[in-house]
């Protein structure tokens, strides 16, 4: 039930992302019972999981960089194509991770705008304040989930750009003297993917934590 409800929701998400109009898309879907925490939690998991292939694809390249620093004779030829292919690879699942985190920043931001805006309807000043400190709590909460995201997406360029000079020169020079003279730049390009990976993994656990709160708060 819980992939059905997700692919209905992704297909009008792409519906009306199409048309441009996000707001029109959130409205729609509270019609028929999918409220912007929903959508929330929903896109947090997407991220989460486009977060986990790309981490798999910069691990493949991590290995292949760690082979190259150790190269002792080969199939040149054959060792530019994988890694190439290793880059094209981390290229588009980085672009699928940015633009997933962009779409949970802006479900994130329509969902605590219209929380904000309900608190005024309250009678109750008990209810306001429990409601008030709620949403206090969940940007809160949030906001680190969020910095985590942007911080492991903040590495990813960077590293793409490194690991593109490294395919480019590999492509030009393919040479025994070449891979010696480029190994200092294999070395720094396998710590910066290192790194890369770890600060994935926290931003999977954050995301793990998130929906965990999410859902328990529910």
């Amino acid at each position: 039930m819980k992939k059905q409800t997700r692919l209905y929701t992704s297909l009008l998400a792409l519906t009306f992302l199409l048309s441009g109009c996000e707001s029109v898309y959130y409205s729609t879907m509270e019609k028929v019972g999918i409220h912007k925490r929903d959508i929330l939690i929903d896109r947090v998991e997407e991220t989460k999981e486009s977060q986990e292939e790309s981490q798999e694809e910069f691990q493949s390249a991590l290995d292949r960089v760690t082979a190259l620093i150790d190269f002792k004779g080969g199939d040149l030829q054959n060792t530019y194509n994988a890694l190439n292919d290793d880059y094209q690879s981390s290229l588009d699942a980085a672009n699928e991770v940015s633009e997933n985190i962009d779409k949970v920043e802006d479900v994130a931001n329509a969902l605590f705008a219209e929380w904000s805006e309900e608190l005024k309807q309250y009678k109750s000043a008990s209810l306001k304040r429990q409601s008030s400190q709620k949403l206090t709590n969940t940007e809160r909460q949030f906001n680190t989930m969020l910095r985590s995201m942007r911080n492991s997406e903040s590495k990813m360029q960077p590293v793409l750009s490194s690991l593109n000079d490294n395919v480019l020169y590999l492509k030009h020079n393919l040479n025994a003297q070449a891979m010696s003279e480029i190994k200092g730049e294999f070395t720094n390009l396998k710590r910066d993917i290192q790194q890369l990976v770890n600060d994935m993994n926290q931003s999977i656990a954050d995301s793990n934590k998130f929906i965990e709160q999410m859902n328990s708060a529910s």
